[in-house]
């Protein structure tokens, strides 16, 4: 399994990304962590993902999960070397996933070797065993009104909660994520806690925060 789950955008060791790509690859961009927002935002919002994976040596397109059911996205996402989900509303991707069948479809690949999951934010946080607690930072209203339901359970492919932009002063998501992460310490349930800047890296038994 090889996962690289950034605080926010490609953080600051995009080459270990990469290098879990095996170099130069082709994959695909999720953004229905953002499909509450406006067209023309979210239009902007893929180019800027495009080109960001672009400038690292990393071709992409846009998959998006909307419309999809588990036979149509198999025959559409092929075989590709990673996938790289946008942050957003957690809600709503784990809604989209679910809708298209890419949940299942995800923990079958990464089970296989058979590409990288990489992503920031929200795109981290819905692999974990349950989303209990994010309600605190998302919405829940997108995915009601999107998809019709909303979901707390997670993809299970991470043992613990993912919570991004912690000791993170400029993230407007700082506050929030804070009294996330502090709810789980009066729990006694362990987190990933992670800084702007950082990434949580699997490749195989080998598991790092960078």
């Amino acid at each position: 399994m090889r996962l690289y789950l950034s605080s926010y955008q490609l953080g600051d060791h995009p080459e270990v990304f990469t290098g879990l790509v095996g170099g130069r690859g082709r994959g695909w961009v999720i953004m229905n962590a953002f499909d509450g927002a406006d067209l023309g935002t979210r239009r902007l919002e893929t180019e800027r993902q495009i080109k960001n994976l672009a400038d690292v040596g990393l071709a992409a397109r846009e998959l998006d999960l909307r419309g999809h059911d588990s036979v149509s996205l198999a025959a559409k996402i092929g075989q590709p070397d990673f996938l790289w989900v946008r942050g957003g509303n957690v809600f709503t991707l784990r809604a989209a996933l679910a809708q298209s069948g890419a949940d299942n479809l995800i923990t079958d690949r990464l089970e296989a070797d058979a590409l990288v999951y990489a992503g920031f934010s929200a795109g981290g946080c819905v692999l974990a065993p349950s989303l209990l607690g994010l309600e605190e930072c998302d919405s829940t209203e997108d995915a009601l009104s999107t998809y019709g339901a909303v979901q707390f359970d997670g993809l299970g492919i991470l043992d613990r909660p993912f919570v991004p932009h912690l000791d993170s002063p400029e993230h407007p998501e700082r506050e929030a994520l804070t009294r996330v992460a502090a709810a789980y310490s009066r729990a006694d349930e362990p987190y990933w806690g992670l800084r702007d800047g950082q990434a949580l890296v699997v490749d195989g038994s080998s598991v790092s925060l960078r």
